[in-house]
């Protein structure tokens, strides 16, 4: 359960927390989880009806046409086109600018309020974007989508945190990544069936996003608000009785109290995001609203999430083969964030961090090297040679499923002290959608360009972001939220910048707002 870290006597009842996990807990975060699928689906779809050739002819013909020269033929730029990527980025966009209204509706009004607007969004955007007839239509319709997916990324990874047990927080919080790699995965398979069905396919794919969506949207009328936001607005009596329902006993005194007094120094705090450049928010800010949202974007992962049956295509696969492929990255990604989940409470969340670094910087130099080596000269791409790429970027994917993947949902959610948490999980979005759109946008000019190359910056960036974490972040596993910023007060770096506690307690104590 969520808090936030209140002064000197913070900590010290989190020993005294009962109760387990009960049915009422088990449904409410699974329908919360649910949000992830929004998420995945649009991941996986978008990709696979950017190569269906109907989609293509009716929205961006130009690039149909230059498909249809390079058939036969490999060509890193046989998809590059900004219009075509704005169809993706689009959506991301939108996404980055809503997640600040949703930080004021999911302090205000409850993270439920935000889950629901989310799904309300995202279903009439997928409505649109299924019946579309020009580009503008196609467009309006992922500006929707992205405003359900900034609300719902806002909401459910704070749902997830407040409402586990500090020591299956890891396990269940994944729950997010778990549905957004099922999500990807049935989009990926939509994807192959559909494509097959002219000259329809592509608005069935588009349009079977409503139902997630609707999925989301009934199961959220019956989703309970979490104990912690019930008594940031005040309802203590519900919330008391909330978390007594989540954790099966009535013996929640000690864990009420520290959310009570966490809402207290919530309450007194009037400007949430600027209290987020205090400097015992430093370690949350650098890590988890501004590090790790940007290099969960950043290693790489999405571009192959987003372009899968295009990448694939464009090494040679025909479009079947490119989408079975794509099957087969998504379902990787699946498998991959059961082990995170199943391991994450037991090692730890730096030892996932490291190790996937090692894998995913080997796998992505593997890549790299065979496509300077055998591709980009005018002929298809050797079936052995394709067969070894598609095995190293499944070892790529792999390694980001149980790491990058939950955890950069994961660890932001769980640092940020009750007072700011609501800011903070919307600079996380913020940042995560806007290097999201960014790496949507600008991939396929990108492998135009620089051919392999881009594959070597990649991997660039991930030596230097498990660099970031071997140095930065303190471990969080098993740590109440509660007792979370006595990390930084005995990590080497955190302890020269954060105030000790005392100084928190006493600043608390008088009100004091910078």
């Amino acid at each position: 359960m969520a808090g936030g870290f209140v002064g000197g006597g913070k900590g010290k009842r989190a020993e005294l927390y009962e109760g387990g996990i009960t049915w009422y807990f088990i449904f409410a975060v699974i329908v919360a989880a649910l949000g992830g699928s929004l998420f995945g689906y649009d991941l996986g779809v978008s990709g696979g009806v950017s190569s269906m050739d109907d989609f293509l002819k009716r929205f961006f013909p130009n690039v149909y046409r230059r498909k249809q020269q390079h058939l036969h033929e490999t060509d890193y730029c046989k998809y590059d086109n900004q219009l075509l990527t704005l169809f993706t980025s689009s959506l991301y966009f939108a996404g980055l600018v809503s997640t600040f209204g949703a930080s004021v509706m999911t302090r205000k009004y409850g993270r439920r309020a935000s889950i629901l607007f989310g799904a309300t969004n995202f279903f009439i955007g997928a409505v649109l974007n299924a019946s579309a007839v020009h580009i503008v239509m196609l467009i309006f319709g992922r500006l929707l989508l992205g405003v359900g997916i900034g609300f719902g990324n806002q909401a459910v990874p704070l749902y997830l945190s407040e409402m586990s047990p500090a020591k299956y927080r890891g396990a269940f919080n994944q729950l997010f990544q778990l549905t957004t790699c099922l999500g990807i995965m049935v989009a990926n398979i939509i994807n192959y069936f559909t494509a097959k069905r002219h000259p329809w396919g592509w608005r069935l794919s588009l349009g079977l996003a409503v139902v997630p969506a609707l999925l989301m949207f009934i199961g959220g009328l019956f989703l309970p608000e979490t104990p912690n936001s019930l008594v940031e607005q005040g309802r203590l009596e519900e919330g008391r009785t909330v978390l007594e329902k989540v954790r099966g006993t009535k013996n929640v005194d000690a864990e009420f109290a520290d959310l009570i007094e966490a809402s207290e120094a919530a309450r007194a705090v009037k400007h949430p995001f600027r209290n987020l450049l205090e400097r015992k928010n430093r370690p949350q800010l650098v890590i988890g609203a501004l590090g790790i949202p940007a290099f969960q974007q950043l290693s790489g992962m999405n571009s192959i999430l987003f372009y899968a049956p295009v990448i694939f295509e464009s090494l040679g696969m025909g479009s079947s083969t490119s989408l079975y492929s794509s099957i087969i990255t998504s379902s990787t990604l699946v498998v991959a964030t059961f082990v995170s989940m199943a391991v994450v409470d037991k090692f730890g969340r730096r030892f996932l961090f490291i190790e996937a670094g090692i894998q995913m910087i080997l796998s992505m130099s593997v890549v790299a090297i065979v496509l300077a080596l055998k591709f980009g000269h005018g002929v298809t791409l050797p079936k052995g040679d394709a067969a070894l790429l598609v095995v190293m970027v499944c070892l790529f994917v792999a390694a980001y499923g149980w790491s990058w993947g939950p955890l950069g949902w994961l660890v932001p959610s769980e640092i940020f002290p009750l007072e700011t948490r609501s800011a903070g999980q919307s600079i996380v979005v913020c940042n995560n959608l806007f290097w999201t759109a960014v790496v949507a946008q600008g991939f396929l000019a990108s492998l135009c360009h620089l051919r392999y190359g881009i594959f070597l910056l990649f991997v660039c960036l991930i030596i230097f972001m498990s660099v970031f974490i071997y140095l930065l972040l303190p471990e969080t596993k098993q740590v109440p939220i509660e007792e979370m910023a006595q990390l930084w007060e005995t990590h080497w770096l955190w302890k020269r910048i954060v105030p000790s506690s005392e100084n928190n307690s006493a600043g608390n104590k008088v009100g004091t707002v910078f």
